[in-house]
Order: structure tokens, then C-alpha cells, then sequence
């Protein structure tokens, strides 16, 4: 085996090539390189033998470390970060040799007894699978991911439903009248009223509503261009989307304010953050910004939209999950009908 080499800033660089396989770290001692290259040896000469190197030594805590400092990892969402913490936080001291599924099943048992909902459940246990395969197929780490996916499956067995309780919570006409009411006595730091009024009728999601640029606008059209959300194409998901009049005579109303760059140059997350506040001042109870997203597209609905066209509007991929938002009445039906000659 090779010998740490001292630079001339009086660290040592251990170099391993070793089976196509070549490896550079550089240590403040001379032992910790040394003791590197020894590790390091022995998990090349592992994979060569069978395949994986054994994880002695690898905590799940140091595994989610690695995997957080790849590639794929540094891209996660603040959601699949958050869980991934809340498995560190139970599990992380377990070794990876010892990982089993007794282990993650006192996960589960505590997560269940914390009274956590079995979706939350099964979004943690998804998201263990998905460091576990990264570990074994991209790092050739012994691991089991289906100790993950088996656990999974159980939660059926439990009683606990996988699928996440869908809101149908939209503001109220006096509720609205509330809020726009506060923001033109109050004032707030951007302005809210019209931030409000476009969520309700665009149904675009807040992020795209504060990305949205005077470039993206066809004012002759009537149509915004933009990358939107889709899970089975992140890179690239431009769609052309119809504005709504009222929505259309908002962003008129922008442009002469904003004729380039953002026609809402605010921060998203603070926009958020304010309508929350906002409401809990009011005494308007459980009402989230995203909520206005909601009432919009139902109100498509009512207006005789079907969904293929309520689905160009608000950017839904799949119309199975546009169903939720036909909760019309015998009244809206008739109202359709009515204009129908």
C-alpha cells in the first residue's frame, strides 16, 4: 500500500490506486492518513472480491451525511430533508451492519405511538429506501433497502392509511372581505390584496406566481409561458397557460408597474408567512395560502370548465387528481345548464 505523502503545508495526502479503483484525501496527521488508506484498501479489495464493501464502522447518521453531500442528495426538498432528519434523529446511531427490520419496525411503533399519520409514515420509510438503494447502488455499500419497503407495506396491516388527507378548506366570501380589509388599513410589506385576488383567480401555485416575469406574458394571447411543476419532468415542463380574465386584468395592471422582470418580486415563502399571520389575527382558523389555489380551480369548475380545460389553467398532469375539485351542487349544474342553448 502506498505511503501518505507531507506537503509543503505540513498536511499528508493519501493516494489509492488500487484495481482501476483511485482515491486522493488529504489529513492533518499523519496516522489519520494512514489509517484512511488502510479502510479505503480494504473496501476496494471487498467490492473486487464480492461486489460490496461491509460498512463497519458507518453509522445511518454518517450515511445520510454522504448522501446529502452527493449529487442527487444536495437537490432534496425541504420535505424529503425534514424526514430524512426525523429517521436520523430515532436511528441515526444504529450501524448499517446492524440495520434490520426489528429496528425500523421500533421506528414505526414509535412514530405510530407519537401519533403520527401513517402517510408521514410512509413518506419517512420511502425516503430510508431511497438512501439505502443510493448507498448500495451508487456507493456498492452492503445495505438491505427492502428493510424500508417491507416496512412499508406493513402499514396497511397497522390500520394506518398511506394516503395523505386531502384539504378542501377555501376561504369565504366575509373571510376575504376580512383580510382585504386589514391589508388596505394595515398595509403589509408587499402588497397582499392583489397577491391575493390573482391566487383566486389564476389558480397558479404561489411559487409560479412569484417566478411569473412581464416576458413570460402574451397580452394579445392571454397567456402566460412558464416552467411548471411536474414530478415526471423536472427539467423541463414549459406550458402555455390561458389566463382567466380577472387574472388577466391583474397582470395588465402589474405591467405598468413591473413592464420587465418579476411582476411579483417578492419572496415567496414571507408572502406565506404573512397570509398566515394575517389570518391568525383575524380569527380566520386553518386557512393556508395554498388554499386560494383550491378555491380557484373549483371555481373553473362552476364556471362549466371541464377538466381538460380547468387542467390547462392549473397545470394538473393528472385529472384523477382534479376529481377532488368537482364538488359542484344541483345548483351549479343548473347554472351550466341554464346557459346551454
Amino acid at each position: 500500500m502506498a505511503k501518505p505523502l507531507q506537503l509543503p503545508s505540513g498536511k499528508w495526502r493519501m493516494q489509492i490506486r488500487k484495481n482501476g479503483v483511485y482515491r486522493n484525501k488529504t489529513f492533518s496527521t499523519r496516522k489519520a492518513a494512514a489509517e484512511w488508506g488502510i479502510e479505503i484498501t480494504r473496501q476496494v479489495d471487498q467490492i473486487n472480491a464480492g461486489g460490496y464493501s461491509q460498512p463497519t464502522g458507518l453509522t445511518l447518521s454518517k450515511l445520510i451525511d454522504l448522501y446529502f453531500e452527493s449529487p442527487v442528495g444536495k437537490q432534496s426538498k425541504s420535505t424529503k430533508r425534514f424526514y430524512i432528519e426525523q429517521i436520523r434523529k430515532s436511528m441515526g446511531s444504529v450501524l448499517i451492519a446492524d440495520l434490520n427490520h426489528v429496528n425500523v419496525r421500533d421506528f414505526v411503533d414509535q412514530r405510530e405511538a407519537d401519533g403520527v399519520q401513517g402517510s408521514t409514515i410512509a413518506g419517512q420509510l420511502s425516503y430510508l429506501s431511497v438512501v439505502l438503494k443510493w448507498a448500495k447502488q451508487v456507493k456498492r455499500i452492503d445495505c438491505n433497502p427492502a428493510i424500508a419497503t417491507d416496512a412499508r407495506a406493513t402499514l396497511s396491516q397497522r390500520g394506518l392509511s398511506t394516503r395523505s388527507v386531502e384539504r378542501d378548506r377555501v376561504p369565504a366570501p366575509m373571510e376575504l372581505e376580512r383580510l382585504y380589509a386589514h391589508y388596505r388599513e394595515h398595509g403589509a410589506a408587499f402588497p397582499m390584496e392583489p397577491i391575493i385576488k390573482f391566487a383566486l383567480a389564476s389558480a397558479m401555485r404561489q411559487s409560479e406566481m412569484m417566478s411569473m416575469t412581464a416576458e413570460m406574458v402574451d397580452a394579445e394571447a392571454r397567456t402566460v409561458t412558464m416552467r411548471r411543476k411536474d414530478p415526471r419532468r423536472k427539467d423541463q415542463n414549459i406550458m402555455t397557460i390561458p389566463m382567466p380574465p380577472a387574472a388577466m386584468a391583474i397582470i395588465k395592471d402589474r405591467l405598468k408597474e413591473f413592464p420587465t422582470g418579476r411582476l411579483f418580486p417578492y419572496n415567496g415563502k414571507c408572502v406565506s408567512a404573512n397570509f398566515k399571520r394575517t389570518c391568525e389575527k383575524l380569527g380566520i382558523e386553518d386557512l393556508r395560502f395554498h388554499d386560494l389555489r383550491h378555491a380557484a380551480t373549483v371555481a373553473l369548475f362552476r364556471a362549466g370548465l371541464d377538466i381538460p380545460r380547468v387542467a390547462m389553467i392549473t397545470g394538473h398532469r393528472s385529472w384523477e387528481n382534479l376529481k377532488r375539485y368537482t364538488n359542484l351542487d344541483a345548483t351549479d349544474v343548473h347554472s351550466i345548464l341554464d346557459g346551454v342553448k
